[in-house]
């Protein structure tokens, strides 16, 4: 038997958005414009393999939760390609639309990892384990049906989590070292220093890629290169775990920053 906890709630990174991505007018050549873009990262075969553990250095693992929308993940994509890297996104599943999951695969078909970060946004330690298990299913299930592969990890809405969570969340629990970017009164200068204060070998940045949340994505200017200086390859949740040389466990009940980490917080 797991050894019972209380209830953990944590405000690290409250008060993102929890409904699903809005459809404007002008969406239909939106689409269009981002289903060639899917197209063509498709038939360029970037999927990521594993290298052996030996060829990684210094890796560090981008993160953006709340999506996917049509209005800031593509803009988030235009500059991770524009930098040359790969990153994770923490999906909810209830702004998977028929729009948004062409961006979705977009990003799959880049290299990046789609994750699960429940269905809409709820604080999982008030629901049932019933609840819980649907909120995962239906987001994992979402994902799967537009890039044909399931999530292999989670991120608790709010970080905040309990026993039965873990019971039946057959997932690694991530966190990530954040820069309250969930917040318009965080400029983008100060957006960069936090991110670039926190960074450490195997580490997990969490970022948003939430609707208009464009000082984010002006961030990203700064913050990439500035960590390639740094000596610092971007790597994907998965390509962290792996080349950290730890295995993925759903049972680990730690709530991962930093991929060789052994305490429930790091």
């Amino acid at each position: 038997m797991k050894k019972v906890l209380k209830t953990i709630l944590m405000g690290a990174v409250a008060f993102s958005l929890a409904m699903g991505a809005g459809c404007g007018t002008g969406e239909n050549s939106s689409l269009e414009k981002e289903s060639s873009k899917a197209e063509d990262s498709s038939s360029q075969n970037k999927r990521r393999q594993l290298r052996d553990k030996s060829d990684y250095g210094k890796v560090i693992a981008l993160t953006f939760d709340d999506g996917p929308n049509t209005d800031t993940t593509p803009l988030v994509l235009d500059k991770l390609e524009e930098h040359g890297i790969v990153a994770s996104f923490f999906v909810i599943g209830n702004n998977i639309t028929d729009e948004s999951a062409e961006i979705m695969k977009r990003a799959y078909n880049m290299g990046c990892d789609i994750e699960n970060h429940s269905q809409s946004h709820p604080d999982m330690t008030k629901m049932t384990a019933e609840e819980i298990k649907a909120e995962i299913n239906f987001t994992s299930d979402k994902v799967e049906k537009a890039v044909g592969e399931r999530p292999q990890f989670f991120r608790p809405p709010y970080i905040a989590v309990n026993q039965t969570m873990f019971d039946v969340i057959d997932m690694p629990f991530i966190c990530g070292y954040g820069a309250e970017d969930y917040n318009n009164a965080i400029g983008v200068e100060e957006r960069v220093e936090k991110v670039l204060a926190q960074a450490r070998d195997g580490g997990i940045i969490l970022l948003h890629d939430m609707n208009g949340n464009v000082q984010t994505v002006e961030a990203l200017d700064k913050i990439i290169p500035a960590l390639k200086e740094q000596g610092y390859e971007f790597v994907t949740i998965t390509e962290l775990f792996h080349a950290k040389g730890v295995a993925i466990d759903p049972d680990s009940e730690i709530i991962y920053s930093y991929a060789e980490q052994t305490e429930m917080y790091g």
